[in-house]
Parts: C-alpha cells; structure tokens; sequence
C-alpha cells in the first residue's frame, strides 16, 4: 500500500466541494478523489490537471473537505501551496476556478502559468 503524508496546503471551497461531491453522486462511485497536480506545458510553461482518480500513489497528500479528499501529488504540492479551489455558477462565471499565490503569471488563455 502506497505511504501517504497527512497535509498539503489547497483549500476547497464550500461551494466547490458540494459541486464536486455532486459530480461523484452523478457518476455513482463513492471511491474516486479529486486530484490536483501542475504538469509542465502549456504557454507561460506550468499547467494545472484536475480530475477524479480512484488511485493512491507513494507520497500523495490527501486532506477531505465537506466530505471529498483532495489528493495533491509530492511533486505538485509546492506549486500549490496555499491555492483554493473555488467553483462558481453565476450569469458570468461558471466552473472551477484555482487562486493560486504562486503563479506570478499567466498565459492571455488563462490555461498555464509560471
């Protein structure tokens, strides 16, 4: 079984994890987690990856929020220490939103930043 480390430093929402928590209801598994991880890619050269991952990998951090985990890789979690996750559904917002103190910039897309 794969070790794990207790904390890592992204927050989820109220709002996002009751939206997250619907998704997985939809989806009817009750075993995946949210997964947040940086790749390398996209324009300004860091990218974000969010997705559901019924997975546990050697040194993955996983904190639960409003009854989902949220599992951030070892090598992700220092480019998203102090991030929130947020999710908005208004007339001009809608979807999953990442504030992240540590991007000191983005791409004109908005997908990828440095």
């Amino acid at each position: 079984m794969a070790t794990t480390e207790t904390t890592h430093g992204v927050t989820l929402t109220t709002e996002a994890a009751i939206k997250v928590r619907a998704l997985l209801d939809q989806e009817d598994r009750d075993d995946m987690r949210l997964r947040l991880a940086v790749e390398t890619g996209g324009c300004a050269g860091l990218k974000y990856e969010m997705f559901f991952d019924e997975r546990r990998v050697d040194g993955d951090a996983i904190v639960e929020f409003d009854g989902v985990e949220v599992i951030v890789d070892r090598k992700s979690a220092p480019f998203l220490e102090g991030a929130i996750i947020d999710f908005k559904d208004t007339i001009t917002e809608q979807g999953f939103n990442i504030d992240n103190p540590n991007a000191t910039g983005s791409c004109a897309c908005g997908d990828s930043f440095h």
